[in-house]
């Protein structure tokens, strides 16, 4: 039985890090467990329970860069340097995708489901049906290698399902991975595996109400975060914010527009959500199944042919002495020669006598044969459990795609080319011919060898005059066909092994009249597909399906742009590092500034720490933006929402993390200024109530050549001890700060390796040191 993870109760105290572990440089709430999961600086993934008991620990080999947990909680997303994302179960640590999907480090990551589902006009809640486990059995696993342990079978045991369990639950509801890479990019996918979309915020452009049009150079990605209803991405980086415009180099260098700092981007992802969210859902539902399947064929392929070569490596290596002794004995003859010779019971030449008595033996020979009837029955097996189920579900999917794609008012527009998939159907059916063609041709194959080596093992027998009654019968008309067409030849190979060269197969004109004909009923244009090996066939509904699915994926790209952009703060130099602590949540607010203008259910709030060298007016400031992500469309009805407000730390403190918390609150992890040492002095955690801070509104001005939060710097406020929910760590503190809003925790590391965890909603009591 597989241990369930499950919730304990709420305990409030603090314990020391499990000897041996790194620095944690990145910690992760389970938005539905008490789970802590954490990256150590030496890359290794750490989930713990809230008492700090460890559940597993993995170390994927290259450096880890983000951390997100998908929103049901069951899986959790890394980010690497090398650009590749990887998604692990929550039970027990395992990888179960990988994605390469940038070509530079991972340096964020944001993972949404739908926060609304859609309801019909009965008020029920519309889902789409999968209707594939209507007529099939559940979909095939990836096989293994035989051999590799001692007693496996070569296929997943049922510890296995629990993939198909993580796949099946995160289809359940639309949600969107979107990952940032530190070179600007950003990637979209469905349920974490479906690629769906990719931009650069180089290439946006942003429009003023004069006209200009700014874009980024230079710009490196922080932090992503998408909002509850999948409609804006609020995304944090820092770079160049220049004119787009034409410049001389001397006089871009020259320009003062050029604003090197931290900026905000709104970017409208409402084709995820508004228009087309239903659509988008069927289609990856399908699409990342049929992905899925695909991988099992693939490997499929790879272990059949591997097995099948092992075999046949061991054949000729016994078999080829033969032609070896031909050859010393200075005989023009061949090995088929020679045993057709024996077969019709002239007299044995003295290199066939020596290599059946000596060479290879009946042990030699009834190794050989076991070892090839070994592998015929194990590709059988393969092909029956995986990979002819895999062709048939995909012709199936397939097939329900080009159903969908036939319905062009609604899904052309997210690029379901109707051609294209009318193509992949088609190759998902020939491929099927292949798959049967192929059983067809391993069966004779098998039946062959096996007739051919009981007839020589009769014939060991009679050349050692042992008795041969109790031997199994042969046919010598199959010995005759073994030796002229699969002796030196393999038919199985050919149609295995994927080759650069096109490979062709002989198939007869009266054979190819009939596909022709075949084709004028059937509905295919394709009447080349017999000359095709099953590995040809594979590539080219690989090529196809890869291209039909590109389709969605450029037109949704093409549809995701900037909605608006804010200058925050400047930076030394653009050095592409994380700029300082940023967190970015989503509350749902009625109205802002204005009590008689209500607004969209969910209002952004934007919270980051301003470096003291930005600004010569204030130092060792936080500073919020909430309203962001609607100041276009407001500014459209006449009146604003973006409003920001910069708030002073105690003297005596400076801000190490920060983190945005449930009801519009912030957290901030400070610790005092005056400590000597690293590992000696207090620190503290301030619970900052939002919305009692004086907001003001950011004036929205016609062009972006200035830092707004500058007009700030007469109306900042200073937070005082006294007068917020603080509690007391006596202990010096370290980033990250890790809360759960929906868990209500806080987990903060200190000095000397300890951790603290509190609970955020009671107030601070004594709490002994746990050594």
């Amino acid at each position: 039985m597989r241990a369930s993870i499950s919730s304990p109760a709420f305990p409030s105290f603090q314990a020391p890090y499990p000897r041996g572990i790194d620095t944690i440089k990145l910690a992760e709430w389970n938005p539905e467990k008490d789970l802590l999961a954490m990256v150590t600086e030496d890359s290794k993934i750490l989930l713990h329970r809230f008492n700090w008991q460890r559940l597993w620990t993995v170390s994927p080999g290259r450096c880890i860069t983000s951390l997100c947990w998908r929103p049901d909680g069951k899986a959790i997303a890394v980010g690497l340097e090398d650009g590749t994302t990887s998604l692990h179960n929550v039970e027990n640590g395992k990888l179960f995708r990988s994605t390469k999907s940038h070509a530079a480090a991972v340096v964020c990551l944001s993972w949404e489901h739908d926060g609304q589902q859609t309801e019909d006009g009965h008020g029920t809640v519309s889902t789409y049906e999968d209707r594939t486990s209507r007529f099939f059995p559940p979909p095939p696993r990836v096989p293994r290698m035989p051999g590799l342990v001692p007693g496996d079978t070569g296929f997943m045991d049922d510890g296995e399902d629990s993939f198909r369990e993580l796949s099946d639950s995160s289809n359940r509801r639309f949600n969107i991975l979107c990952s940032g890479d530190k070179d600007g990019i950003i990637c979209f996918s469905i349920f974490g595996v479906f690629p769906i979309g990719k931009v650069d915020i180089h290439k946006f452009a942003v429009c003023t109400d004069n006209s200009l049009t700014y874009g980024l150079r230079n710009a490196s990605i922080s932090k992503v975060a998408f909002s509850k209803d999948l409609c804006h991405l609020i995304v944090m980086c820092s770079g160049e914010l220049v004119e787009n415009r034409v410049l001389e180099p001397s006089d871009r260098r020259m320009s003062r527009h050029d604003l090197l700092g931290s900026h905000c981007l709104t970017v409208n992802t409402s084709i995820f959500r508004t228009s087309r969210k239903n659509e988008l859902h069927q289609v990856a539902l399908q699409a990342s199944s049929i992905e899925d399947l695909i991988e099992v064929i693939r490997t499929s392929q790879s272990i059949m042919c591997k097995q099948w070569s092992d075999a046949m490596h061991a054949f000729h290596e016994k078999f080829d002495s033969l032609s070896t002794l031909i050859i010393d004995h200075g005989m023009d003859t061949t090995p088929q020669e020679e045993f057709l010779i024996l077969l019709g019971g002239a007299r044995t030449s003295p290199p066939v006598h020596q290599f059946l008595v000596n060479s290879l033996g009946e042990a030699g020979l009834k190794r050989v044969a076991k070892l090839v009837s070994a592998a015929g029955k194990e590709i059988q097996l393969i092909v029956l459990d995986h990979l002819q189920p895999a062709a048939e579900m995909i012709g199936f999917r397939m097939g329900e795609l080009r159903g969908l794609s036939k319905w062009r008012a609604r899904f052309r527009g997210i690029g379901l080319d109707e051609k294209l998939i009318d193509n992949a159907t088609e190759k998902s059916g020939m491929l099927l011919i292949q798959v049967e063609r192929f059983m067809t041709v391993l069966s004779s194959a098998v039946q062959q060898f096996s007739n051919f080596f009981n007839w020589l093992l009769k014939s060991v027998k009679l050349l050692m005059s042992e008795p041969s009654d109790q031997l199994l019968p042969f046919s010598s008309e199959l010995v005759v066909v073994f030796l002229k067409f699969l002796y030196d030849q393999d038919p199985i190979r050919q149609l295995l092994e994927f080759s650069e060269a096109d490979q062709c197969i002989a198939v007869g004109m009266e054979t190819m009249q009939i596909v022709r004909e075949l084709a004028h009923f059937g509905g295919f244009v394709d009447c080349e597909y017999l000359q095709r090996t099953l590995a040809k066939e594979f590539q080219q509904l690989e090529s196809c399906v890869k291209e039909a699915f590109e389709m969605p994926f450029t037109t949704i790209s093409k549809k995701i742009y900037c909605k608006n952009l804010l200058p925050l703060f400047p930076i030394a130099s653009s050095a592409k590092s994380p700029i300082d602590p940023t967190s970015i949540s989503y509350y749902k607010e009625a109205s802002l500034a204005d009590p008689t203008i209500q607004m969209c259910q969910q209002i952004d709030y934007v919270a980051f720490r301003i470096p003291d060298d930005s600004f010569s007016n204030f130092a060792n400031c936080i500073g919020i933006v909430r309203g962001f992500m609607h100041q276009v469309d407001s500014l459209k009805k006449g009146y604003t929402t973006l409003e920001a407000v910069l708030l002073c730390v105690p003297d005596g403190y400076h801000c190490v993390d920060l983190s945005l918390y449930k009801e519009s609150q912030i957290v901030l992890l400070l610790n005092e200024t005056s400590t000597t040492s690293e590992s000696s002095g207090n620190a503290c955690m301030m619970i900052v109530q939002g919305n009692d801070l004086p907001f003001a509104s950011l004036a929205r001005s016609t062009s972006l050549s200035c830092w707004k939060l500058h007009e700030l710097k007469d109306s900042v406020v200073y937070l005082q001890m006294e007068n917020e929910k603080v509690r007391g760590i006596p202990h010096t503190v370290v980033a990250p700060l890790a809360v759960s809003a929906s868990r209500g925790v806080a987990c903060v590391l200190a000095a000397r390796k300890r951790a603290l965890v509190y609970i955020l909603e009671e107030d601070e009591d004594e709490i002994s040191d746990a050594e």
